[in-house]
């Protein structure tokens, strides 16, 4: 399996925050945006598995850094910076857009563990993945710290 830069997984959503997706404060309910994040993060995670449907393992990491008022747009972008023999971390950014000001806030990041899954019902290989910019390469490179802290997470006793 021929392993592809993190460019083909990157995939780009645009949503506009409206009242039923807001709390009392009118901003927006951060299950709202998780919901986006797994959305947005399987896409790419499939865009980078080619034919074979994901599913999320881990959400990893949810910082809420600001919030998103009714009438904010939100742009979400999301790539494949890691994998492993059946799965993909995908980081997923969040930032939100005041059209009437131009303000831009970043509001949520976000690395999620997604796992390809074949034919049989159970996992199989993905493409390993390589970066080509700088930015990706901060990534990529710290990706076995996160790896590394998911495997001493799951150890921990429930």
């Amino acid at each position: 399996m021929e392993a592809r830069p993190m460019r083909e997984s990157r995939t780009i959503q645009t949503k506009l925050v409206l009242p039923p997706d807001t709390n009392h404060m009118e901003s927006i309910f951060g299950g709202k945006v998780l919901a986006y994040i797994d959305e947005i993060a399987g896409i790419s995670a499939m865009k980078h598995a080619s034919r074979h449907i994901v599913v999320t393992a881990s959400i990893d990491s949810v910082d809420f850094l600001s919030s998103a008022k009714v009438g904010d747009v939100l742009e979400l972008e999301a790539n494949v910076t890691s994998t492993g023999r059946t799965s993909m971390e995908v980081y997923v950014r969040v930032k939100s857009k005041n059209l009437e000001t131009g303000e831009e806030r970043l509001t949520t990041e976000s690395f999620l563990t997604l796992v390809a899954i074949g034919d049989d019902g159970k996992p199989t290989p993905v493409p390993a993945v390589y970066p080509e910019t700088a930015g990706e390469k901060l990534f990529f490179e710290s990706a076995p710290a996160r790896r590394e802290h998911r495997k001493q997470r799951a150890k921990t006793p429930r």
